[in-house]
């Protein structure tokens, strides 16, 4: 077995492939990351003139939502996941505002905008859901004892 480049017995290998990265079980990211997607799609048709401006700022917070998710997921424990949730639900934030405007300049027509805005409730709603229970998981915990003097 040579595990420098990569050669590894077939059961190992299997092993790696077929395990999702634990994000991947999230609906909130779910949402989120096909409302990147569908942003990302949604303001392709946006002037050139925006390019700089609102396209770029719509398409990094509708993906701020998603990889804060994602990092967040990888932190040691609840308290530092919904520190990531709760920038994750500002970007959120965010991207409702500027679909707005968007729609208010008439860069965005009805039916895209509607589309969006509903990924974007979806998305909004089910990272709040995580968001809270976040919390309902950190009161739950038991907490350690606050010296070592305190065990007999």
């Amino acid at each position: 077995m040579q595990l420098l480049f990569g050669t590894f017995p077939r059961d190992v290998r299997s092993t790696f492939t077929s395990v999702a990265p634990p994000y991947e079980k999230l609906h909130a990211w779910r949402e989120c990351h096909e409302l990147a997607l569908a942003v990302y799609r949604g303001t392709q048709s946006f002037p050139s003139a925006e390019r700089f401006g609102l396209t770029s700022q719509i398409r990094r917070a509708a993906f701020s939502s998603a990889v804060n998710i994602v990092e967040g997921s990888a932190r040691k424990g609840p308290k530092e996941f919904k520190r990531f949730l709760d920038i994750a639900l500002s970007s959120l934030t965010e991207v409702g505002y500027v679909l707005r405007f968007a729609k208010e300049v008439g860069l965005l027509d009805e039916r895209v905008w509607q589309d969006l805005t509903e990924r974007h409730n979806r998305a909004r709603f089910l990272t709040w859901r995580l968001y809270r229970s976040m919390s309902a998981a950190s009161l739950h915990r038991p907490r350690p004892s606050s010296t070592a003097l305190d065990r007999p």
